[in-house]
């Protein structure tokens, strides 16, 4: 079954045991032999393991996307790259360092669900990207998720009316600030994991912005990994939930350095406040300077598609 589609998947035991039926019954590699009959025979035919795991294997999976996409079950439908591997989510803004995160949570196993949110940000050019950027990184499922934190105003993503700064970082919270907007995304990506059994939620808080957001600073890390784990059903019972940020000690630079390592095409990812319907950036607004110093200073060519300046 597709874990895209929210159904358990027939899986091998990650200790190599037998493998499990929809309905979660054990059955035989060999179809006709009883699980007893199985294990018993397990300690002294390896080799027959070995066969027993590439038949099952074959059975649920085609070859993965040639350009590292998902796997693809017999019937066409989305479902784990591994049989084993477990499930994270991760938020996907289109941007360069949910693109990173996702990449890195991609080599380190997991089987990652991308979670993006349409909040009433000033342009979809962003959120153009994510679908690219999940599809060519391998992500099982993505969703996008409406809901318009903008009805409530308070930042200039959501503002138009609201200037965006071109200055460079000034003191203090930026209005680029969208209030409480990860804390919001961090509980949408806990709900859906608890309910597709994940454990390992990832988003790219960073270096770079947490000196002004305070949503993207450790100590908010640390809290809503604490709040998880007592304010879910999993959590409570001992199935703990991680809360992981693995950028949020680098540079840009070096963020750009590691999404390079990982293959990442930056050039599907989309940072500029005020994109254009293209997906062209602006050039000149905060996030766009950041970005471009990130690339200058990595020593590489930058890809980001820039539109004409009148």
């Amino acid at each position: 079954m597709s874990a895209a589609h929210g159904r358990s998947e027939g899986a091998l035991s990650p200790l190599g045991g037998p493998a499990q039926s929809a309905e979660g019954h054990t059955m035989s590699a060999a179809h006709g032999r009883s699980e007893g009959a199985l294990r018993e025979g397990w300690g002294r035919r390896p080799q027959a393991v070995r066969r027993a795991r590439r038949c099952a294997q074959a059975h649920r999976l085609v070859p993965a996307h040639p350009l590292g996409g998902p796997a693809q079950s017999a019937e066409g439908h989305t479902t784990r790259a591994a049989s084993g591997a477990r499930r994270a989510i991760v938020l996907l803004s289109g941007g360069l360092d949910s693109a990173t995160v996702l990449a890195q949570a991609r080599a380190q196993g997991y089987a990652c669900h991308a979670l993006s949110l349409r909040y009433g940000q000033r342009h979809s050019a962003e959120l153009d990207a994510a679908v690219r950027v999940a599809a060519a990184l391998g992500a099982v499922r993505h969703e996008i998720v409406d809901l318009d934190l903008g009805r409530f105003g308070g930042s200039a993503l959501t503002d138009a009316s609201q200037a965006l700064p071109t200055d460079g970082p000034a003191a203090g919270i930026p209005i680029t600030y969208v209030p409480a907007r990860n804390t919001v995304l961090l509980a949408l990506a806990l709900s859906w994991a608890e309910a597709v059994g994940a454990h390992d939620l990832f988003y790219g808080a960073n270096a770079v912005d947490y000196s002004g957001y305070p949503d993207c600073r450790p100590a908010f890390v640390a809290a809503f990994e604490q709040l998880a784990n007592v304010a879910t059903r999993d959590g409570v019972e001992g199935r703990g939930f991680r809360v992981h940020a693995p950028i949020i000690d680098l540079s840009k630079a070096e963020i750009i350095r590691e999404g390079l390592r990982l293959g990442v095409d930056y050039s599907m990812t989309v940072s500029c406040y005020q994109a254009d319907a293209q997906g062209r950036a602006c050039g000149v607004c905060d996030s766009c300077r950041i970005r471009a110093a990130g690339f200058a200073a990595a020593g590489v060519a930058d890809p980001t598609r820039y539109r004409e300046r009148t």
